[in-house]
């Protein structure tokens, strides 16, 4: 299983148990199979021997070829399928193995999936979920690794999340595949797959909602809000810095990148002073930005210093991986970031960590996905 994290939370688990997330995903899309009889899950190689990275395998046999269904390589018209199902009464699970190809399909999304409800009164309903992958993996280049979130999330009608941990995967999907009316589009990193979490498995366990972001680690000197696997690299500073008394970090886990969590975040920032956000995209015109405007537009003297962002190279992403490495942010560019913040001098003279890349950490690709 690779990697395993304990995030900390509230109060204590007497059943935690080790959830991959590619197992959170598989319990997730088997259970919305099951609970509703109206639920289809569609898309390319939802029904062959690697299932969507593990998370989709073995559902075809057990509920139907007419329920799981592969697809062609035609996101737009499949997607249009998806929207009409989901204005018939059926619930589709539609997924892209990776974001990309769901620029494809951006009428569908953007002008009817998320406008319908708007357009028509109330009257129509669109209930369906776009799952899509992002990250990077072995070489995937330009056209294979955009994070696109902050594109979606720009859509009025539209949620967009990006689970980091098995539990926020525990959390969102079935909530939302049960409660909201509208289109769900949720963006898995890739790198994520093969990482086990500690999760309280105990039946009706609480969960955190769906929507909205989540606090995973207290602490005074830095807030740092991060999406996705950067949720992870930032855990991992974050217990660096503390293990040598460099600095102490407030974690916030932005999840729902279109409904974040605005008073929580204000919060943070109101304790610490200073705030770092790292996200998997790119920085201009994205997820740090909207922070920065929450936090200007609400309270701009909550801060101590300027805000900090970190993100992909204003650049096309290379297909080389010594390039690769170089265009992601990574675990010690964030340390530095948050040391920079934390002490108020870019030359800070804390040491910063070893940095092996991401994909020899979180896993190593062998191709093709």
């Amino acid at each position: 299983m690779g990697l395993a994290f304990k995030i900390e939370t509230p109060v204590e688990t007497r059943s935690a148990e080790v959830v991959s997330y590619r197992d959170a995903l598989l319990t997730t899309m088997r259970g919305a199979l099951e609970d509703d009889p109206n639920a289809i899950l569609l898309g390319q190689g939802v029904d062959d021997h690697k299932g969507i990275f593990g998370s989709t395998i073995g559902l075809a046999a057990a509920f139907g070829k007419d329920r799981v269904m592969d697809t062609p390589l035609a996101e737009e018209g499949l997607t249009g399928i998806a929207v009409g199902a989901a204005l018939g009464g059926l619930y589709p699970i539609q997924t892209h193995i990776r974001a990309d190809f769901a620029l494809l399909a951006m009428n569908q999304i953007v002008n009817l999936a998320a406008k319908y409800r708007y357009m028509f009164g109330g009257r129509f309903e669109v209930p369906m979920m776009i799952r899509m992958i992002v990250g990077r993996s072995w070489g995937q280049g330009a056209q294979h690794s955009q994070s696109l979130q902050s594109l979606f999330a720009h859509i009025p009608g539209l949620v967009v999340i990006m689970p980091a941990t098995s539990e926020s995967i525990l959390s969102s999907y079935p909530a939302l595949i049960r409660n909201h009316r509208g289109p769900v589009l949720s963006l898995e990193h890739r790198l994520l797959y093969d990482i086990g979490f500690r999760v309280d498995t105990t039946a009706g366990a609480a969960r955190t909602p769906p929507m909205g972001s989540r606090k995973l680690r207290s602490g005074k000197d830095v807030t740092v809000v991060a999406t996705s696997i950067m949720v992870l690299e930032a855990l991992r500073s974050a217990e660096y810095l503390a293990e040598i008394g460099a600095a102490d970090v407030e974690l916030i886990d932005l999840h729902c990148v279109s409904h974040p969590d605005t008073e929580l975040i204000l919060d943070s920032v109101a304790r610490t002073g200073r705030l770092l956000v790292a996200d998997t995209s790119w920085q201009a015109y994205g997820v740090g930005a909207e922070m920065c405007r929450l936090v200007c537009e609400r309270d701009p003297g909550l801060l101590k210093a300027p805000v900090r962002t970190l993100g992909m190279a204003p650049a096309p992403c290379p297909t080389a991986k010594s390039l690769e490495d170089l265009y992601y942010p990574n675990l010690r560019r964030l340390t530095d970031e948050v040391l920079r913040l934390a002490t108020g001098r870019d030359q800070h003279g804390v040491p910063l960590p070893d940095d092996a890349s991401a994909t020899d950490v979180y896993k190593r690709f062998k191709g093709p996905f």
